[in-house]
């Protein structure tokens, strides 16, 4: 019987890696060719987003309560109706200004904490409601007036596994850079064994873009799960929209899962001091029986998921600030 194998037939996901230490790694850089990124980057910029953003977290936004952010320099807020239905529409009340997102939900109406104005979703005293998406992970607003865009009637939402089947987990970061900083960073997966070693190991890129229908990063790379143990996988990275990037198992352990990265303005277009909002969707799925006890215990992993995400973010909204900071001085070498 050798490592993977064990009673019944059952086969472990885990390897043992034997690979060489960190400074000892095959370098990436001759690979990851500055205009070969900026060209995805480019493709990927020109893809319609229909005017939607991600806000947030479907179960961030709740009954009984409004959640509100800023998007594009557009202050919204959202809420649930009584039947669970989503509702949003400018952050400030049409009366005097209240931040509606402080005010409260009352039999799924938005009721202003200033002087009791009532919104049930409607247009009212000028106030416009904004169209909104909930696609059971991820909450969506489209700003016509912000993404200058042919509107499309639904955001550009990447296949993932049936909801029934997965774990979804969201994590969400800020950083002082655009969103194309963020899909740039994520257009680069050469840097992934050398910048985050506690998480990878071993990655290869495998196939690049060449501006076809895939358009894909193809990448064979092992996830670290502890000391020498690794689960190897391949996957690939696209670019569906201008603002997302998707990261899903090809092979291996973990088939049809995806990592959606979400990049989303909270500044106006062309400020002077950008802020971007990462909001990373996991969702994992598995054909192995035991998968059933991780869906059963997925309100105690979601911690876990954005623990992890958040230490790779922490690194990864480095190196997005840094590229805002050399593009916007003049020195970025890409």
């Amino acid at each position: 019987m050798n490592e993977a194998e064990g009673t019944a037939g059952w086969t472990s996901p885990l390897r043992i890696r034997r690979g060489p230490r960190w400074n000892e790694q095959r370098p990436t850089w001759r690979e990851a060719k500055p205009a070969l990124i900026a060209d995805a980057l480019k493709r990927a910029s020109a893809r319609p987003s229909g005017n939607w953003f991600v806000v947030g977290a479907s179960r961030d936004v709740v009954g009984g309560r409004p959640y509100g952010r800023t998007v594009a320099g557009v202050e919204v807020v959202l809420w649930r109706t009584g039947t669970g239905a989503l509702r949003a529409g400018p952050g400030a009340c049409p009366h005097l200004g209240a931040p509606l997102r402080d005010s409260r939900v009352v039999c799924g109406t938005l009721l202003c904490h200033w002087h009791g104005l009532a919104l049930d979703g409607g247009p009212f005293a000028g106030w416009e409601p904004f169209p909104v998406h909930d696609d059971g992970v991820l909450v969506w607003v489209r700003l016509d007036g912000a993404g200058g865009e042919e509107p499309l009637e639904r955001p550009v939402v990447p296949p993932r596994p049936v909801p029934g089947g997965a774990v979804d987990a969201v994590f969400t970061a800020v950083g002082r850079c655009e969103p194309e900083d963020v899909v740039a960073n994520r257009l680069d997966p050469w840097h992934g064994s050398w910048f985050h070693p506690y998480s990878f190991v071993d990655l290869r890129v495998v196939d690049a873009p060449r501006g076809d229908a895939r358009d894909a990063f193809a990448v064979e790379v092992s996830f670290r799960v502890a000391g020498r143990l690794v689960v190897p996988v391949r996957a690939e990275f696209t670019a569906p929209e201008p603002r997302t990037v998707v990261m899903r198992i090809t092979e291996g352990e973990g088939v049809g899962s995806v990592v959606e990265t979400h990049a989303t303005p909270l500044t106006a277009p062309a400020s002077a001091r950008p802020r971007t909002a990462v909001v990373e969707a996991v969702v994992a799925a598995s054909d192995r029986r035991g998968f059933a006890l991780a869906r059963a215990a997925a309100p105690l992993l979601r911690p876990l998921v954005r623990r992890t995400a958040g230490r790779l973010w922490r690194d990864d909204l480095a190196y997005a600030e840094r590229r805002w900071e050399l593009r916007g001085s003049g020195r970025f070498p890409g």
